[in-house]
């Protein structure tokens, strides 16, 4: 019990209670539920999934929108699947591994989660330096440098208390959908189109291919643990009742906040599909193309402002989350605490150091193979995240009657293998790239043994909690 209780009193400092709230009328009870959802969605379009969807919509028009639409299902479902695990086990992702699994594969499983949340913040440093050129001509260089000071920003916030930060991100994602209305405004898209964009298909090769990488990018590994976290101080009492009301009110709050996000994915491809393939420009994947295209396409100077804007708020959104991510995976993987101003500063410089080389050595072009290599990263460590997670909500010893039902798993296991799939086939492809370009044999070797040790690990975190629960009913 006091165990329980130490773990739990660093996401109490995080998170302000409002059992307060809970007392009042029905209706500021369903509403004191809702505000953690907001804080995962912003993950959902971040700068990492901007070129994604620009490739998608510049290539092949409206005709992959679905691949968004069953993206944000898939994330709904796993999101849900956090809350779960949050409210009724009182654990979130990060704690419950280090109960579950081996101390040398959860040290592992720490440092990829650490990893992932580094390259999370290194797209959201890219996003917002880029944002910040487009929009006042600042070089580079300078904007990953002044990214750093969204530091005393997420501080100054975290003093108010956590629903002030909700509030927060709330307005940015407000202000982000609002900039892309206006871009629709602009675009005149046609509506007919958008409609028949929802019929799935697949064009070629090449939209097979960037529909992985829409799917690969949706879904971040830390959403997850975070998620999980965050519920828990939402929830009212320990009975079934009750349990059963914050699993309802906390699924409304996903299923809003997520398909806001899809909306604004949804935007950026509708706007690439109107503008550009529309106008004949079917490779712009790159954010300064589009930027630079949108006025004399649009023919006003507004456009690419506003694309502009959108983009540096959306990097600012997304690292409030991210910092508070990792809070989360070191209190709960380690039990080790330090002081949220160190947590931030070493998130932020894990990002801002490589990107301030890269641009410094190679120059300002390779700004977007460092923005897909984030990517990559990320995608490498969604498995690793989403795997134990099904686990742990299918435990009927630890779920009690609240675990998932048979239908609900093999729905689970399905995206889970879809998106391990997926992840896998844009990660090899791009080592089998490295590789030859690199045209170094012992670099090439070593870049195949890190991917054949990562499928071990996969393995193994599939198999572990398996084999942990038949020994376990053994004796």
């Amino acid at each position: 019990m006091q165990q329980a209780h130490l773990q739990n009193k660093s996401l109490q400092d995080v998170h302000q209670s409002v059992n307060t709230e809970l007392k009042k009328s029905p209706f500021r009870k369903i509403l004191s539920f809702f505000g953690p959802a907001y804080l995962i969605s912003v993950g959902y379009m971040d700068p990492g999934n901007w070129a994604t969807d620009l490739a998608a919509g510049s290539q092949f028009g409206y005709s992959l929108i679905w691949v968004l639409l069953m993206s944000n299902i898939m994330a709904l479902l796993l999101q849900s699947l956090a809350a779960r695990l949050g409210i009724v086990w009182g654990r979130d992702l990060a704690q419950a591994n280090r109960e579950v699994y081996p101390r040398g594969l959860n040290f592992i499983l720490y440092l990829l989660a650490e990893i992932a949340i580094a390259a999370c913040d290194l797209a959201e440093v890219l996003g917002m330096a880029i944002g910040l050129n487009l929009l006042f001509g600042l070089d580079l260089l300078w904007g990953v440098g002044i990214s750093f000071l969204d530091t005393f920003l997420l501080l100054y916030l975290q003093r108010l208390g956590m629903r002030k930060m909700e509030l927060f991100i709330i307005g940015l994602i407000f202000l982000i959908s609002l900039c892309f209305l206006v871009e629709m405004i602009f675009a005149k898209p046609d509506f007919h189109g958008i409609l028949h964009g929802f019929m799935p298909s697949i064009p070629n090769a090449t939209a097979l291919y960037i529909s992985i990488g829409i799917i690969g990018a949706t879904v971040m590994p830390h959403n997850l643990y975070l998620h999980s976290a965050l519920v828990q101080t939402r929830k009212i009492g320990n009975d079934e009742s009750s349990i059963r009301k914050a699993l309802k009110y906390n699924f409304w709050d996903s299923a809003i906040a997520l398909n806001l996000a899809f909306l604004v994915n949804a935007a950026i491809l509708i706007l690439a599909a109107a503008v550009f393939h529309k106008g004949g420009m079917t490779q712009v994947a790159e954010l300064e193309d589009a930027h630079q295209l949108l006025a004399p396409a649009l023919g006003t100077q507004w456009a690419p402002r506003l694309f502009a804007i959108a983009l540096i708020l959306a990097g600012q959104s997304s690292t409030v989350t991210g910092t508070l991510a990792g809070q989360i995976i070191m209190e709960g993987y380690l039990q080790l605490r330090i002081s949220p101003a160190i947590r931030r500063m070493i998130t932020r410089l894990l990002a801002i150091v490589p990107a301030m080389l890269v641009i410094y050595i190679a120059g300002d072009d390779k700004v977007g193979p460092l923005l897909v290599f984030s990517q990559v990263l990320l995608s490498m460590q969604l498995a690793f995240a989403v795997i134990p997670l099904i686990h742990f909500v299918s435990d009927k010893k630890r779920m009690g009657v609240f675990r998932i039902s048979w239908s609900l798993q093999f729905a689970s296991w399905v995206i889970a293998a879809i998106i391990t799939i997926l992840n896998g086939q844009l990660v090899y492809s791009q080592i089998i790239s490295w590789t030859t370009s690199i045209n170094n044999t012992w670099a090439s070797i070593g870049l195949i043994a890190g991917g054949l040790s990562l499928v071990a690990l996969l393995i193994l975190t599939l198999i572990y909690p398996i084999l942990n629960r038949r020994i376990t009913n053994e004796y």
